[in-house]
């Protein structure tokens, strides 16, 4: 701000009212002023407007550019909790998983001095560069993402899987096929994981994996196939949003759900409840989750040397009509 004064030929405190928009400023000198701004390149953030107290008072958040449900609640769990708290938010969002996109958000976040950072994201793989800016800044991250100097808020997602496959091998399913997520999506490989091992612990065939990419679109693709596969009884769906699709295709292929075959789906999102028949799902309470993360991150960056320690929510098995036991025993082959 003195570099500013000089360079325009005014006081420190002409500049800080020019900045402030102060009206008492006559249009030549603040002309002057923004010119010299421009000139030195000079940056307004936040914490400037509180220099007494050095704090922004904005936490950061940085989400992938999607139109999928769950995103919106985790928002908008993150932005109550802050609100609060006596915080805004500022977001950034990201266009792809890549970890240069990544980067280019949290380095976004980094130039406006937030006080802390909310990476919801599903971050599979770090560079050195994310792990600089997120030692720089607290952070935590939800979706089980981690960094070396980040605090992690996730749902378990192997137990996700695990309650879904259990409840169709409870039912007297023989096997259960699965409609995976993106595999750039830690969520999904995690899903993938849990589905797998209960089927191996329980004693039972594993089949081929069938993939998808959380739209109802790649759901209904995925049905279409699986209608076609007479020993099919059951199916374990990464998301609700496939799940949808996946039951449309069955019913297209003359395979009635429950009756020929059970759907589980992942969420339990609003839509649930009400499609047909309500779908089976594994509850994900994703405002909560923000929530949680703006309390651990807050607790951080009020004592940044504290250790982070991990908190995991448990899902939760919502049973509706979209599962029921097999008409006949499975065969044994797949």
């Amino acid at each position: 701000m003195a570099d500013v004064a000089r360079v325009a030929g005014v006081s420190a405190q002409t500049v800080s009212r020019v900045l402030s928009g102060h009206p008492n400023v006559q249009e030549r000198t603040r002309a002057r002023v923004l010119l010299a701004v421009e000139q030195l390149g000079y940056r307004r953030n936040n914490a400037a407007r509180v220099l007494s107290s050095g704090r922004s008072r904005t936490i950061g958040v940085v989400t992938l550019r999607t139109h999928h449900y769950s995103g919106g609640l985790i928002t908008s769990g993150i932005e109550d909790a802050a609100r609060a708290a006596g915080y805004t938010v500022s977001a950034a969002t990201t266009s792809s998983l890549d970890t240069s996109a990544v980067e280019a958000a949290l380095s976004r976040l980094a130039d406006q001095d937030v006080e802390g950072v909310v990476l919801a994201v599903p971050l599979i793989h770090t560079s050195r560069r994310i792990e600089q800016l997120t030692e720089s800044v607290p952070t935590v991250t939800i979706d089980g993402s981690r960094t070396a100097a980040t605090e992690v808020v996730a749902m378990d997602q192997a137990l996700v899987a695990r309650l879904a496959t259990r409840h169709l091998l409870d039912l007297g399913h023989h096997s259960v096929w699965h409609v995976a997520g993106p595999g750039e999506w830690l969520e999904a490989v995690k899903r993938r994981e849990g589905w797998r091992r209960t089927l191996e612990a329980a004693g039972r065939p594993v089949p081929p994996v069938l993939e998808g990419d959380w739209s109802p679109a790649s759901g209904y693709r995925n049905g279409l196939v699986l209608g076609r596969i007479p020993e099919v009884t059951a199916v374990f769906v990464a998301g609700d949003e496939m799940a949808f699709g996946v039951i449309k295709g069955l019913h297209e292929t003359g395979r009635r759900v429950p009756g020929d075959i059970s759907v589980v789906g992942v969420d339990d999102i609003e839509l649930a409840e009400y499609s047909r028949p309500p779908l089976t799902t594994v509850a994900q309470p994703f405002a909560k989750l923000g929530a949680l993360a703006v309390t651990h991150l807050l607790r951080t960056v009020a004592a940044p040397d504290t250790v982070p320690e991990p908190e995991t929510v448990e899902p939760r098995l919502v049973i509706r009509s979209s599962t029921a036991p097999p008409r006949a025993p499975a065969g044994a082959a797949l």
